[in-house]
Parts: structure tokens; C-alpha cells; sequence
């Protein structure tokens, strides 16, 4: 019995991982993609270290090849003048410089192929690197589109339909509104025509002002009273 919970609590503890994952699978590849870039920048810097004292060994090989060739012309211009002293100090230097040579030239080779293998390693790091951003990318548009779907859809079509409802009401209301209108119109025509006329120029419109008025009133009270 003790075994079998043992074996549930493991299987609840994986199941809870695997959620876990699943709902930040990609703030894990964000910080996976951080991790691998610097990686690889690492792995340049190497790449750079390596090629500088690749050609650092170059310069070397080269001073020690001039230094020899140039004691050996020395020794024998010395050889020449009978100085065999001189002759046998330069061959000795020579004989150093040539195993210096030998082993810049053994340093090379092997920087060479630590180069190849670098490069070969960079590459194929750099290549994936960028896969794996472009998958990364790839993957945000994918999960912005899910989550969309799965909670944000509902909410949109609600939205949607309850704007559709509006607009609907709306034009509803401007329906009836051009209704009322129309049957006002119909109701008195005179008083509609008029009121284009007027606003046409041709007369005054139905409505006088107060001041029309006070005028109307002055004249009859200008005419004589009738008994």
C-alpha cells in the first residue's frame, strides 16, 4: 500500500510539472534561447582567441625564420673570412632557431585544427540558434492565436453580437424617427410647403415674430371703435 501512494504521489508530481510546463513553456524557451545565445557567444569568443593566437604564432614564425636566415647568411660571410669562431656561434643560434621554428610550426598545426574544429562548432551552433529563434517566434504567434481562440474568442463574438444588437437598434430608431416625419409631413402638407417656399425666398413663412405682431396691434388700435 505504502508503494502505491509512493507511486501516485509521483504521478500527481509529474502531472503538476508537466502543467506547470506546459502553461510557461514559453517564458522556459525564452530564457532556454537566452541561455544558448550565450552559449554560442562564448563559443565565438573562443573561436577569436584562437584565430588571434593562430596568427600571433604566425608573426612569431616569421621573426624566428628572418633571424635564422639572416645569421646564416652572417656565418657564412663569417666561414668566408676564416672566423670559424663566429661561424660555430651562429650555427648553434641557428640550430635553436630552427627548433623554435619546428615547434611554432607544431603550435600552428594544432591551433589549425583547433580553428577547423571551432568553426565547424560555431556554425552549427550559429545555424541552430537561428532555427531555434525563428521557431520561437513562430511559437509567440502560434500562442497569442491560441489563447485568442480559447478565452478571447467567446468574449470577441459576445462583443461582436452585442454591437451588431446596438447598430440594429439603432437604425431601428432612425427607421421610426424618418416614420414620424414622413407621417407629420403627410398629416399637413400646406404647412410643409410653406415652409420649403420660405426657405426657398418666395414669402414669409407661416410663423410671424412678436414684433409683426405688435405692429398688427398698433394698426388696430389706430382704427376707430365701432358702437
Amino acid at each position: 500500500m505504502f508503494k502505491l501512494f509512493e507511486t501516485l504521489l509521483r504521478g500527481h508530481a509529474a502531472r503538476a510539472a508537466e502543467e506547470i510546463f506546459d502553461r510557461n513553456a514559453l517564458l522556459i524557451l525564452d530564457q532556454q534561447i537566452r541561455e544558448t545565445r550565450a552559449g554560442l557567444e562564448r563559443s565565438r569568443r573562443a573561436l577569436a582567441i584562437a584565430v588571434a593566437g593562430d596568427r600571433g604564432e604566425a608573426r612569431r614564425l616569421e621573426e624566428v625564420e628572418a633571424r635564422a636566415a639572416t645569421l646564416e647568411t652572417q656565418a657564412v660571410a663569417a666561414l668566408r673570412a676564416g672566423r670559424e669562431d663566429l661561424a660555430a656561434e651562429a650555427a648553434t643560434a641557428i640550430a635553436d632557431l630552427e627548433a623554435e621554428r619546428d615547434a611554432i610550426r607544431a603550435a600552428r598545426a594544432r591551433f589549425s585544427a583547433e580553428i577547423a574544429r571551432i568553426r565547424e562548432s560555431v556554425a552549427d551552433a550559429t545555424r541552430r540558434q537561428a532555427e531555434l529563434e525563428r521557431g520561437r517566434r513562430v511559437a509567440a504567434a502560434n500562442e497569442a492565436v491560441r489563447r485568442l481562440g480559447a478565452g478571447q474568442a467567446r468574449q470577441d463574438a459576445a462583443t461582436l453580437r452585442e454591437a451588431e444588437a446596438t447598430l440594429a437598434r439603432l437604425r431601428e430608431l432612425q427607421a421610426e424617427a424618418a416614420d414620424t416625419e414622413a407621417a407629420l409631413a403627410e398629416a399637413d402638407p400646406g404647412r410643409s410647403l410653406s415652409e420649403r417656399l420660405e426657405k426657398e425666398g418666395f414669402g414669409p413663412g407661416p410663423k410671424q415674430t412678436g414684433g409683426a405682431v405688435l405692429e398688427r396691434l398698433r394698426r388696430a388700435a389706430q382704427q376707430p371703435e365701432t358702437v
